[in-house]
């Protein structure tokens, strides 16, 4: 998973905010996500991504897109529409997919001391 912010252009930009809970076991979700997040980030128009999923299976993914084409490609890409299938039929117990335009953001980084 991704363990660092992404470097988002000034907006607007669009979001894909992926909620998700997992099933029990692995059952191949976590070479599968791996693969899914390198190829997103090849995609034309993916300015980036970023991870997390706790202990409970609880996991959020948020992608970034320069223009709603570049997220429509990437929705009908072959490998993310096997990827998709599997989520429905083995690594998701729940999920919900919310897309926004991103008007502002803003960020804060602590200076070493």
């Amino acid at each position: 998973m991704t363990k660092a912010f992404s470097k988002t252009p000034p907006p607007p930009y669009y979001i894909v905010a992926f909620s998700s809970r997992k099933t029990e076991g692995d059952n191949g979700y976590a070479e599968m996500a791996k693969a899914m997040e390198e190829l997103a980030l090849q995609q034309p128009g993916c300015l980036g991504a970023e991870s997390a999923r706790g202990d409970d299976g609880f996991g959020i993914t948020n992608s970034f897109w320069k223009d709603e084409e570049s997220m429509k490609v990437w929705k009908a890409n072959v490998d993310h529409k096997l990827a998709q299938k599997l989520g429905r039929e083995i690594f998701y117990s729940h999920y919900v997919i919310r897309v926004a335009k991103v008007e502002r953001d803003y960020s804060f980084e602590k200076a070493d001391i």
